[in-house]
């Protein structure tokens, strides 16, 4: 049996998760109490058929704070007992979670009168410190919209068609955080900048002109061939390994020119080879 384990910050993305695992016909329970856990677990295993293979469960802080403190522990039984579990946990800065708070009008589970919502994000984050520290994904959400959430779940999942590891080549400005969440971040800000060029400056790295540009540089091709090598090897060690999804992401500075233009490229040249390869541009709106 395949559990995945929802968790995170409220206002991080977790129901948006969970609705893109139930169309992938997860069994999905929300804020199922941690306790119990092995108890679904046993339920769903006990099920005919491929009904309980797949499921997942949200988790959020609104568990007894000693069930949390005991989720690795729980999660060591369910492990022991057979279940594949991995654990998803959501996260966002702090000025996105009470903007989204604001623009919803959702009241914070712990927030209230005497609890104001900054602080009621801070608590919440440390009684979710046990199922932080035994993720398999810490995603951060502040540049995400839910699409790019969306692609992100389902990159992660698709070992459930039996169709392998999933890799995404993810584009991204450095000027508006770091990809976090990456395996590999290379850092294309040492290249030649279309950004100085008048007639490109407008455009993104999808346009032919900047393509064109680019692809005349020999520092770029020589960075394109370099990472293409380096990926081509290293991709059968990660499925090796079993891993079912892995993120690389290619910054530049504002995350328009150069960084879109290898991720685009990058990308393509995998889709020829492989199956579930994924290229998203973070920030280009």
């Amino acid at each position: 049996m395949k559990l995945v384990v929802i968790s995170g910050v409220s206002g991080s993305g977790k129901s948006t998760a969970l609705h893109v695992l139930e169309d992938q016909d997860y069994y999905c329970i929300d804020n199922l109490p941690v306790g119990l856990l092995p108890q679904f677990a046993h339920k769903m295993q006990a099920l005919p058929g491929e009904i309980g293979q797949y499921a997942a469960v949200g988790i959020d802080a609104r568990n007894p704070a000693q069930d949390l403190t005991r989720f690795p522990e729980i999660l060591d039984e369910l492990k022991a007992s057979g279940v594949t579990c991995e654990i998803i946990y959501f996260d966002a800065d702090d000025e996105v979670l009470l903007k989204r708070f604001s623009e919803t009008r959702r009241k914070h589970p712990l927030s209230g009168d005497a609890i104001p919502l900054a602080e009621a994000i801070h608590h919440e984050r440390l009684l979710l410190q046990p199922i932080i520290d035994r993720a398999d994904l810490y995603a951060d959400t502040t540049q995400s919209n839910v699409h790019q959430l969306r692609d992100l779940i389902r990159g992660r999942i698709q070992e459930k068609q039996g169709s392998g590891l999933s890799i995404l080549f993810e584009s991204f400005g450095f000027k508006h955080g770091m990809a976090i969440d990456a395996d590999f971040v290379f850092d294309a800000r040492c290249l030649p900048n279309p950004h100085w060029e008048q007639q490109l400056r407008a455009l993104t790295g999808l346009d032919q002109p900047v393509a064109d540009f680019l692809q005349a540089q020999e520092v770029v091709e020589k960075f394109f061939d370099q990472i293409q090598t380096m990926m081509t090897n290293w991709i059968p060690h990660f499925e090796a390994d079993n891993r079912s999804y892995l993120p690389i992401a290619i910054g530049c500075t504002g995350g328009q020119h150069r960084s879109v233009y290898l991720a685009e490229r990058l990308g393509r040249h995998f889709q020829q080879q492989r199956d579930n390869v994924i290229i998203r541009h973070r920030d280009l709106g």
